[in-house]
């Protein structure tokens, strides 16, 4: 009879333990899914960007859709790693910022492979930018930013990059001969304008109006939208439309930060971080069109290359491919060449 009681008191007492086991498991799933958060949000650009407009929709979307549980604080002009954008997403990765909207070529710095998705000439046009963003090439970008600690809820995009000058129009290769272009201080773009017999120069971008203004440059190379905004039609007279080189964004996440979320959470800002990105990419591109309208009716002289100028442009950039091909890996170019 004692043996009979033990044994009851035992199966009691495991019984007790189990559902105390599962209470805890359901308060603890409970706890993760209303857990409060203040992230912040750094944004490479300014506040009139299309970049921080798509911020403004991610943090009013998830704010609205998790009944302001979660909170997203935006920083413009990388206020949070003191204007050093390579900072941004070296703290990104480590966990310090939350979030960032950054190119892929300020990702150089934390893994070469980054370069590829701005290799000269890899792409004509924004109709062979999307499919490979949408499938195998953007996949495999996403892996490296997650061996990196980031988690990628999307892509945006910074543009193609242009080339502005003083001196001539921009045709052939042989037009750059000497010209001192302003370039981002990433070897690639050095290597490449030295091949295309350029001459290229590094410095931070603050300084390129009043460097052009000056005479200290010819020229320099960014998108639309950046020529635009800094007024460099003020003080540059020739626009080559090249498309020489596709510059992304990274609608990024620290990696610890999104696996420590419950899979609602994760679920709400992998769908509402795609919306941004692509409403990026939509505003981004209607806003372009009147841009260049607007640089035109300023009196800069903009010009298109034939499909055999810009066949002698690749040609003369063959080398960096004979020379970046190891390191961004051949398959992972393959991807963004869609072979």
């Amino acid at each position: 009879m004692l043996k009979k009681k033990f044994n009851l008191a035992a199966v009691g007492l495991s019984a007790a333990l189990i559902l105390g086991a599962c209470g805890s498991q359901t308060e603890s799933g409970a706890n993760a899914e209303d857990k409060e958060y203040d992230l912040k949000m750094s944004v490479t650009v300014s506040d009139s960007s299309t970049w921080y407009e798509a911020a403004e929709k991610l943090k009013k979307d998830i704010a609205e859709e998790s009944d302001g549980r979660i909170n997203i604080e935006l920083f413009a002009n990388e206020q949070l790693s003191g204007g050093d954008s390579a900072k941004a997403v070296e703290s990104l990765a480590k966990g310090s910022i939350d979030l960032t909207f950054n190119s892929t070529i300020i990702y150089s710095v934390l893994d070469d492979r980054f370069g590829v998705a701005s290799a000269p000439f890899l792409f004509e046009g924004v109709e062979e930018v999307d499919p490979v963003f949408n499938g195998e090439g953007g996949e495999m970008l996403k892996d490296i930013l997650d061996e990196k600690g980031v988690h990628a809820l999307g892509f945006g995009q910074n543009g193609f990059r242009q080339l502005t000058n003083n001196k001539l129009e921009v045709k052939t290769p042989e037009d750059l001969a000497g010209l001192k272009i302003r370039i981002p201080g990433i070897t690639m773009y050095t290597d490449l304008y030295r091949e295309l017999g350029a001459d290229p120069q590094t410095m931070t971008f603050s300084e390129v109006f009043t460097a052009l203004q000056q005479g200290t440059i010819d020229g320099q190379e960014n998108p639309v939208d950046v020529i635009s905004s800094s007024k460099l039609q003020e003080v540059q007279k020739y626009m080559t439309m090249w498309n020489y080189s596709y510059d992304p964004l990274v609608l990024g996440m620290n990696k610890e930060l999104y696996e420590s979320m419950s899979d609602e959470d994760k679920e709400l800002f992998d769908r509402l971080g795609k919306e941004a990105a692509e409403y990026q990419v939509k505003i981004a591109r209607e806003k372009e069109e009147k841009q260049i309208a607007d640089l035109e009716a300023a009196g800069m002289q903009l010009y298109t290359p034939t499909a055999e100028e810009l066949a002698q442009f690749k040609e003369a950039s063959q080398p960096i491919y004979d020379k970046y091909t190891d390191i961004w890996g051949a398959d992972l170019l393959k991807a963004f060449q869609g072979e």
